[in-house]
């Protein structure tokens, strides 16, 4: 699988841009700021309806403009799609697939997989794990498409779950304005059988990317190391209800979830949130036996977030839940490389040189490791031209 090319209508910078890549390696070269990392974000955005800057679409659409158009044709063997969103904040996206008439965007996740490293990273090994969560899900729609569908679900059962929350407390503070939480149990309900389809999936999606993950980050730091990757969830800390468990058993999980929503009732309308689900949950991450964030060194933090992301590549190139074929996802690499040093910036580089398509950002050439050859374009004032 390979992007033969890319066009984006007021994306970001881009008022208007025509790329043509090539399969192999295509490294976009210029100063910061010309708009490269934009080109990635809008294939990255395709694959997943997610950036991996922002989180959420307005940022995407060009100052003074409505809407932003990202359109791509991807290649996979003898075959070519065009793939096209349209992004309107505040409006449903619109989608369509080979020009044909207008879909629902999620129509579009799964029929192009991606990769992206960038230096933002380093935030899933150091950051909160609403950053994690999203690294899961955004995995979670590539590999398993229909889950585009239940994540979004999941959303809006919670926003309107917290607006009853929020409404019941205020009633308890004798607020004007209150409700009661006589249709609390219909959102706890909805919020438990969505919840538990998320739990599941991101369980199974953890247990499958673990050995890949210990595998990968030997690879990047050149040695053996104890590195751990479980999952979380906030019905593994809540006492009353069935046992927690990893058991992949949808109906067991939900019920776990409805027990812990009925325990932790009172301190939800107090402070007018939900306090338990997949929105609550992490991923922990650990080296030697202690929790990475606040014991991994430098140097430590980014192999592990590189073996995430190289972990992810390998899942989702030899996963038969991705599309049946073992079809290489496309790989995204934005101004990784000047972070690194010298040692993982090579074996880095050696690992993914052989990879069908691998598309690389940098602001001088130097930054650009030599087993990385092939097309070469230069950007530079929104103008991106190829120079070999």
């Amino acid at each position: 699988m390979h992007v033969a090319q890319v066009y984006l209508v007021d994306f970001r910078s881009y008022e208007q841009v025509d790329v043509t890549f090539e399969p192999g390696v295509n490294a976009l070269v210029g100063p910061n700021g010309q708009g490269k990392t934009n080109l990635v974000e809008a294939v990255g955005y395709l694959a997943t309806l997610g950036s991996h800057r922002v989180g959420s679409d307005a940022p995407l659409v060009r100052d003074g403009a409505r809407r932003a158009v990202v359109r791509a044709q991807v290649a996979k063997g003898e075959r070519v799609a065009t793939l096209e969103v349209e992004i309107t904040p505040g409006k449903a996206n619109r989608a369509r697939i080979n020009r044909g008439s207008p879909v629902r965007a999620r129509e579009v996740v799964g029929l192009l997989r991606q990769v992206l490293f960038a230096p933002e990273d380093l935030a899933l090994v150091k950051g909160d794990p609403d950053g994690r969560r999203r690294f899961c899900d955004q995995l979670l729609v590539q590999r398993t498409p229909r889950l585009a569908g239940v994540l979004s679900d999941l959303e809006r059962v919670l926003r309107q779950r917290s607006a009853l929350l929020k409404s019941a407390g205020a009633a308890r503070r004798g607020q004007a304005g209150g409700g009661d939480l006589r249709t609390l149990d219909v959102w706890d309900a909805k919020a438990a059988q969505v919840g538990a389809q998320i739990v599941v999936a991101r369980r199974d999606l953890v247990a499958a990317l673990r050995p890949h993950v210990v595998s990968a980050y030997e690879q990047v730091s050149a040695g053996r190391a104890d590195v751990q990757v479980t999952y979380r969830s906030s019905i593994d800390v809540t006492a009353d209800g069935p046992a927690p468990s990893d058991d992949d058993d949808v109906g067991l999980v939900e019920a776990q979830l409805l027990a812990a929503m009925a325990a932790l009732r009172s301190k939800e309308v107090e402070r007018g949130v939900s306090l338990v689900g997949p929105h609550r949950d992490d991923v922990v991450l650990g080296l030697a036996g202690l929790p990475a964030k606040g014991y991994a060194s430098h140097g430590e933090s980014w192999s592990l977030a590189l073996a995430l992301r190289l972990a992810s590549w390998r899942l989702l190139a030899e996963d038969p839940l991705t599309t049946g074929d073992d079809t290489e996802p496309v790989l995204l690499l934005d101004d990784v490389f000047a972070e690194l040093d010298a040692r993982r910036r090579d074996r880095l580089a050696g690992l993914v040189a052989d990879a069908g398509q691998v598309i690389v950002t940098a602001a001088v050439p130097q930054d650009v490791p030599e087993a990385l050859t092939g097309a070469r374009f230069d950007v530079m004032d929104g103008e991106v031209n190829r120079v070999w």
